[in-house]
């Protein structure tokens, strides 16, 4: 076994050597961001794009993207190409990594915080000039350090959220930021069709509920969202809510809407992008949520939420919401959300609407 580990370090050691080039990467003219994986995660990484590009206004800006994030940052102004990466196909991804080779990046900034494989695949074909990563243990008993591949590592951060972490790659730019907030651009169309939808129930306090956890074990079940609605409405008579649904979820919500019979639950229209959700949600004055890209989106236009958490602490840390009104309800269980209490989740959304009415 010490043999196969001894064996794996060595090959990781030849993999990502590579001969140094000097280069000053605070006068670059191109830069490659690597994120194609998460739509929460491509929130998170926005603040990037705006503080880079306001630094250095003609800078270009890439970004490797999914096919799953992209919308995320179709219409960001800071960025000037969006790559689209398959990331478990190497067949279909190679031709752009070759394309992407062409533009000789003068920096890429990898966001990875382990030493991921297929990361280090698509670094040595796209072959920047320099590279940025986040701090990484390592792997094998190879300390990240030893990568040869990375020409920078930001320092080890056990106690930041992830969006300060990424954004602290910007260091080696000369570029200091400690400002957080998400970029989401909307197009008139998005946003039309939001008011449009909304002004049914105008006058109302409208509240939006996701349901949708990254994983089914995280979702809000049928008994926990019905026990929510009523405990609102009691509270409160004069709102409505809106549960937000994915075009492959739309039809079942409706089916458990019904089933629900509570004349103050709708369903969302369907929403088939994130800026139509997202415009949704900006014209919404509360969000509930488990902890997933809904929660990072409010935070793009500083909603009021309410998130339901797994109980781990070390994962919100990294993720909480950012919106100035935010509040969290911890599970019980350490994965998934097994043993909540529902009427805590009531309890913040209550003092959120009276703080919201109060406004009004």
């Amino acid at each position: 076994m010490k043999k196969n580990k001894k064996i794996k370090a060595l090959i990781l050691k030849l993999v990502t050597n590579k001969k140094k080039t000097i280069f000053d990467i605070r006068k670059s003219k191109s830069v490659l961001v690597l994120k194609y994986d998460r739509i929460g995660d491509m929130v998170v990484t926005t603040p990037i794009f705006r503080e880079l590009k306001k630094a250095f206004p003609d800078i270009s800006i890439s970004v490797l993207a999914s096919k799953e994030n992209r919308d995320v940052i179709k219409n960001n102004p800071y960025i000037d190409s969006i790559y689209i990466n398959y990331k478990n196909s190497i067949l279909k991804d190679f031709p752009v990594m070759l394309k992407m080779r062409k533009k000789a990046f003068d920096v890429c900034i990898e966001l990875e915080h382990s030493v991921i494989p297929h990361a280090i695949f698509r670094l040595k074909v796209i072959k920047p000039k320099k590279i940025i990563s986040i701090h990484k243990d390592g792997r094998y008993g190879v300390s990240g350090s030893d990568l040869k591949l990375y020409d920078y590592f930001t320092k080890k951060d056990k106690k930041s959220h992830f969006g300060k972490i990424w954004l602290d790659t910007l260091t080696f730019f000369g570029v200091e930021s400690n400002s957080l907030k998400y970029d989401l651009f909307l197009t008139n169309n998005d946003r039309k069709k939001a008011v449009s939808f909304l002004n049914f129930f105008e006058g109302k306090i409208k509240i939006g509920i996701n349901i949708e956890g990254s994983f089914p074990e995280k979702s809000i079940q049928k008994k926990e969202l019905e026990r929510i609605c009523i405990g609102l409405q009691s509270n409160f008579q004069d709102i409505i809510i809106i549960v937000l649904a994915s075009p492959k979820k739309l039809q079942g919500n409706k089916r458990l809407i019904s089933e629900l019979n509570l004349n103050y639950v709708f369903s969302s229209y369907e929403t088939k992008t994130i800026t139509e959700v997202g415009a949704l949600i900006e014209q919404l004055d509360l969000i509930i949520t488990p902890d997933t890209s809904i929660a990072h989106i409010a935070s793009c236009f500083d909603r009021p939420v309410v998130t339901i958490h797994e109980n781990n602490k070390d994962s919100f840390r990294l993720w909480f919401p950012t919106s100035s009104l935010s509040k969290t309800v911890f599970a019980k269980s350490t994965y998934g959300l097994i043993d909540y209490s529902v009427d805590d989740v009531v309890k913040s959304a209550t003092d959120f609407l009276k703080i919201i009415e109060m406004k009004k």
